[in-house]
């Protein structure tokens, strides 16, 4: 349908030429040149975007051409409109355009004899046109801009909702399922009945656990991350999923007990969680202690086991990436490595809010 809007842009155009020439004049105008002319100064607006400079060039010649003819006629607003595009179409040869338009605009004094047209009209005339469409082209490409940038923005947003959901799913659910493979193997081990029924009930919520975390997620994906956020408090119950025949796992308590921030409560919770699912799938630990120690400065985690980290457990992946980005958006320090007297240690400092390690 564009060359349908292309056909009555033109015809608009030279309707409105020939209607105001005729509506305005004090002498009849010659009716068949009138429309010939008014027709003519039109017909390049249909190749304005691909040839702007010679549709402009063209429309020029043809006014001077009726002015001649009619001597009075308001073609050169059909001209103007299409030095106006010309700019805005080439808007890196404004000056190029303002040459031709300003010689246009001369010779329709020198045609008329300067008659109606004071020295104000002459560079309104040449200028306004040139000076509209360079207005109309920056404030396009500003528009241009200003899109590329919110998409831009959406995008980014786009990738940080995909990291903390990967994060999330590795983080809760990677957790139950590493506990679930946990109390299973302790239930194939197990000839005690008593023992296999409490670990199969302990699997049950786990299930339980991870399909519920599940549905949070994605319930949570159009709201703010923070709408499921664990914490600290939670780190007993944690500590019970993952706490074996062969392993213990104690939580012990230093310092102030002040409400800590949600996101640095979170954080913690988070890593403690990661450390302890590596322990498990990595570590032959017997034991391990998380400590959590509060002060004004903040909170730090500690978790230290006294086995021989597999290889595996050394290598920067998934997890402890989590954990890093988790700490660094908080400003905090995260250390993981092994320990002289042996056995692996995760350390996390996290600072409260307006305070910093």
């Amino acid at each position: 349908m564009r060359w349908l809007r292309e056909v009555l842009l033109v015809a608009g155009a030279a309707t409105a030429a020939a209607l105001l020439t005729a509506l305005e004049g004090s002498v009849p105008p010659d009716m068949p040149l009138l429309i010939v002319f008014s027709v003519g100064v039109s017909l390049p607006l249909f190749v304005r975007r691909a040839l702007p400079l010679a549709a402009a060039v063209a429309s020029a010649v043809i006014a001077l051409a009726g002015m001649v003819q009619l001597h009075r006629w308001e073609g050169m607003l059909v001209t103007m409109a299409v030095f106006c595009t010309a700019v805005y179409h080439r808007p890196r040869r404004p000056a190029l355009v303002l040459a031709i338009s300003t010689c246009w605009v001369t010779g329709i004094g020198m045609v008329t004899g300067g008659k109606g047209l004071a020295l104000t009209s002459i560079v309104i005339m040449s200028v306004a046109p040139v000076a509209t469409g360079y207005a109309l082209r920056l404030h396009r490409d500003r528009a241009g801009q200003s899109l590329r940038v919110q998409r831009a923005e959406a995008e980014r947003v786009l990738a940080e909702e995909r990291t903390w959901l990967a994060r999330n799913v590795h983080d809760s659910v990677g957790h139950h399922l590493t506990a679930i493979r946990l109390q299973a193997a302790a239930a194939r081990r197990t000839r005690d009945e008593t023992s296999a029924t409490r670990a199969l009930e302990v699997i049950s919520n786990l299930s339980l656990s991870a399909l519920t975390e599940v549905r949070d997620l994605l319930r949570t994906l159009s709201e703010h991350p923070a709408a499921l956020q664990p914490g600290t408090a939670d780190l007993e119950r944690l500590a019970g999923q993952l706490t074996s025949a062969g392993r213990r796992i104690t939580i012990r308590r230093t310092g102030t007990a002040g409400v800590l921030p949600p996101a640095v409560d979170h954080t913690a919770y988070r890593v403690v969680q990661e450390a302890l699912t590596n322990v498990v799938r990595h570590s032959t630990a017997s034991e391990v202690t998380v400590d959590l120690r509060q002060d004004d400065r903040g909170l730090r985690v500690e978790v230290l086991d006294n086995g021989a980290p597999a290889p595996a457990s050394q290598a920067e992946g998934q997890g402890i990436r989590g954990m890093r980005e988790r700490v660094r958006l908080l400003d905090g320090t995260l250390s993981v490595g092994p320990v002289e007297t042996g056995g692996w240690r995760v350390r996390a400092d996290l600072p409260g809010e307006g305070s910093a390690w």
